[in-house]
């Protein structure tokens, strides 16, 4: 346990932290198991019928949870943002406290904060897009209300207008930083397969001058994670776990963040999910999207998630093989997509 002078604010371990929220009887709501998960940023503890989601005290170049303040604000920030999608999930920021009496923890009641976790609903795992669609087809009947969400709220937000020339530089600068990210592990990506793919996106974002600036008007603060295990398909619909820590992440172009789902359902095998989601996204919007600009981002996103599945290698404890194939299917993709670039 971690005891505070009298001068300074009381403080609780992320070990103690999280030995005490294993613990069933921990949480104010009967529960009669706690499962447990972690993910490079966070701790997520899944009660039977709430899960509670723990920052790390990390720091990366992209993201501070560095302090208890810093993880305060990233809680406020992740319940206020997912409401947008998710509204009837994402319930409260639940403080963990220490008692001034035995300095035992609690999650509510009385004492000092030593730290914050996001509580949110519990989903049937079944709902969820990812799932559903490894347990058999999935009809355009369950997918229609997701579509018809996301086009409502990309066609409300407001639009983050960007310079077409600052947007051109950030759609090559990311090409050529997970080019770049891919090659620093020796052996395990071909280099000449990478910048093959790097020069098929630059060659597009120089060609496509014109078409890029017209998007570079349509950008919204958007979801920045639009995947499939964050897909709940109801009823009712909601879409979860968006990025909280960077809003830059947020800012996209509608036509991206939909490229980016298609492109996971593809790898997934249903390839018929991104065109339904852009059809009806166009109808409700008018907003036409390109199939060129479309076959763009799917492969510039799956040469981002090569980036993030390779990375996964230098972590403890893992299962290598499932990596590598991971980023070899992700490279797959990308190349596939970008031969319809030209």
């Amino acid at each position: 346990m971690t005891q505070a002078r009298a001068d300074q604010p009381p403080t609780a371990s992320v070990e103690e932290a999280v030995a005490f929220l294993r613990r069933p009887a921990s949480y104010p709501d009967r529960t009669g198991k706690v499962d447990v998960r972690e993910t490079h940023m966070s701790w997520v503890f899944l009660t039977d019928r709430f899960v509670y989601k723990l920052k790390k005290p990390v720091r990366f170049s992209y993201l501070d949870y560095g302090t208890p303040a810093a993880r305060l604000r990233n809680c406020q920030a992740e319940v206020h943002l997912n409401r947008r999608l998710a509204p009837w999930v994402y319930l409260a920021v639940v403080p963990l406290l220490r008692s001034q009496g035995d300095g035992a923890l609690s999650l509510g009641g009385a004492g000092e904060p030593v730290d914050w976790l996001v509580k949110m609903v519990r989903l049937p795992a079944a709902g969820l897009l990812d799932e559903a669609m490894a347990a058999g087809p999935v009809g355009p009947e369950r997918l229609d209300g997701v579509a018809h969400l996301l086009a409502r709220f990309y066609h409300a937000q407001p639009r983050q207008n960007r310079r077409p020339a600052m947007y051109a530089q950030s759609l090559k600068r990311d090409a050529r930083d997970n080019r770049d990210a891919l090659l620093e592990q020796p052996g395990e990506v071909s280099e000449t397969r990478v910048d093959n793919l790097l020069n098929s996106l630059i060659g597009f974002v120089n060609r496509e001058a014109d078409l890029l600036a017209e998007r570079a008007a349509r950008l919204v603060e958007g979801h920045g994670d639009l995947r499939p295990d964050h897909i709940y398909l109801g009823p009712p619909q909601a879409v979860i776990d968006c990025i909280e820590f960077n809003r830059e992440f947020r800012i996209n172009d509608p036509a991206d963040e939909l490229a980016f789902l298609a492109m996971e359902c593809e790898r997934r095998g249903a390839d018929w999910i991104g065109p339904r989601l852009l059809s009806i996204y166009q109808e409700v919007t008018g907003d036409w999207i390109p199939d060129r600009l479309v076959a763009f981002h799917k492969a510039h996103r799956a040469l981002l998630r090569a980036k993030l599945s390779l990375w996964h290698l230098q972590e403890p404890r893992i299962d290598a093989r499932k990596w590598r194939r991971k980023t070899e299917a992700y490279l797959s993709l990308a190349e596939t997509c970008a031969k319809e670039l030209g």
